[in-house]
């Protein structure tokens, strides 16, 4: 039933305030299941499930469906329309502020069409959380979905945070007219593995992971000032020139370069010639 509809038979509408575009195209909802992979072993996490089309997809597959949905008005509907589904766990609640390890003790994937205002923030908690997600995929904003696949000249900070935790790509792209209140912005299905971990080893038994704080402020402090050249963004870490310098030669990184232009593995390297 057109997402329309179901509100007013419950008498609601939707919230600007929360980002609220449901997706109702069934062959698109499809094509976001499909990219998952799922199986009857998998636990899924799903984000905003909203009236819960795409929920519904999922729990006729995956072993578990935890679903967090932030407005409770949507609960009451959820429970109702789902009520034959007993591996569903509904949580009231916002993301930001859950735990995944108090639903999951190993890896899990999380399928969501989620609010856009908030997609960096999602994918930060998540991919930082333990135990983390295995795969990932999120309905987006096109042009964000851009940003965090882009490669060298084109980097950014979410680029690199994201890569970071796994390889990334655009498995499918969605006009606006599949969703009601239809949005100003096409939006785009972003598939992130995380299955083959990304630690990687850089000498001296040294191991950049996904818990080193080090990686992090330093890719934040060369992107700290996008125009300004990399050895100029670096001073604001504490170190005096000549410890810069001899950093980027270690790493074989010109110091005249700007962020933008730099891949994962020449971040890496320039981590650990920061490492004492």
């Amino acid at each position: 039933m057109h997402p329309k509809k179901i509100l007013q038979r419950y008498g609601l509408e939707p919230k600007k305030s929360l980002g609220q575009n449901f997706l109702f195209d069934e062959n698109v909802l499809a094509r976001i299941a499909a990219a998952a992979d799922l199986t009857e072993r998998d636990a899924v996490l799903e984000i905003g499930p909203g009236l819960g089309a795409l929920t519904r997809l999922l729990v006729e597959t995956a072993v578990s469906v935890t679903a967090v949905e932030l407005d409770n008005r949507f609960i009451p509907i959820l429970l109702r329309e789902l009520q034959d589904y007993d591996n569903l766990r509904l949580i009231h609640g916002d993301i930001l502020q859950q735990n995944p390890a108090d639903w999951f003790n190993e890896p899990y994937k999380v399928v969501a069409n989620v609010p856009y205002y908030i997609t960096g923030a999602i994918l930060r908690h998540l991919l930082s959380s333990q135990p983390r997600p295995s795969l990932m995929v999120m309905t987006v904003q096109k042009e964000v979905a851009e940003r965090i696949t882009a490669v060298p000249p084109h980097m950014s900070l979410l680029a690199v945070s994201v890569q970071y935790y796994g390889s990334v790509q655009i498995v499918d792209t969605i006009k606006a007219g599949a969703f009601w209140p239809r949005p100003d912005v096409d939006s785009a299905v972003i598939r992130i593995d995380t299955s083959a971990a990304l630690s990687t080893s850089l000498g001296k038994g040294t191991q950049i992971n996904a818990e080193d704080a080090d990686f992090f402020r330093i890719v934040k402090a060369g992107f700290s000032q996008k125009r300004k050249q990399l050895q100029k963004n670096l001073r604001q870490l504490g170190y005096d020139r000549s410890a810069i310098a001899k950093a980027l030669e270690q790493a074989g990184v010109d110091g005249r370069r700007r962020a933008e232009t730099l891949n994962l593995d020449e971040w890496r390297q320039l981590c650990a010639a920061f490492q004492p």
